[in-house]
């Protein structure tokens, strides 16, 4: 009987032992997926940063906001420099190019239409800054200050969330280094 409850003992011993070998195998399989998620998050976030450095160097080149200059625009279409329309989905960036003629001679008439350098670009949130970045610095006559407004078109229903982009953006346009003009919605 000692022999048998013996051979019993080693044969749950040899069955147990293949699988807290797999279960270890798979705990450590665990361990290294996790480590390399975090490797690859702090990749990410590296290049997060040198990207959001590189777009604010960009936008350095722009002198600071002089504000004697828009306090007394009131209208959304004389505010000269970039203007943001904030939607529930998208974003509505206008932008005013600089006048490649710098000659006075004729400047708004029909040969120098204001229309035809005006842009209005679609965009998603996640753009906002690559698209601030890629503005030429002739298109910011006020300095580095941009006028943020709910868009007029979006739904009563879509409003706490275009609040939430709203302050998105703010906060998006902040860490550039940008001066935000926030409009009240018309």
């Amino acid at each position: 009987m000692v022999c048998r409850a013996h051979i019993k003992g080693l044969l749950a011993l040899f069955l147990v032992l293949p699988i807290a070998l797999v279960a270890c195998h798979r705990e450590e399989q665990a361990v290294e997926g996790v480590a390399q998620n975090a490797v690859k998050a702090e990749k990410q976030a590296q290049a997060t940063a040198t990207q959001l450095d590189g777009e604010r160097a960009q936008l350095a080149q722009i002198p600071l906001p002089t504000k004697s200059l828009y306090v007394d625009v009131h209208e959304p279409s004389q505010w000269a420099n970039p203007f943001l329309a904030v939607g529930a989905d998208t974003l509505t960036l206008r932008v005013l190019m600089s006048d490649a003629n710098p000659s006075a001679l004729g400047e708004g008439t029909l040969l120098r239409p204001e229309a035809a350098r005006r842009q209005e670009l679609q965009l998603r949130p996640a753009d906002l800054a690559k698209a601030v970045a890629a503005i030429p610095p002739g298109a910011w006559p006020y300095g580095r200050v941009i006028a943020v407004a709910e868009s007029p078109e979006a739904a009563g229903r879509d409003r706490p969330k275009v609040r939430r982009n709203v302050e998105i953006a703010i906060q998006q346009l902040n860490d550039l280094g940008i001066v935000v003009e926030e409009w009240p919605s018309r």
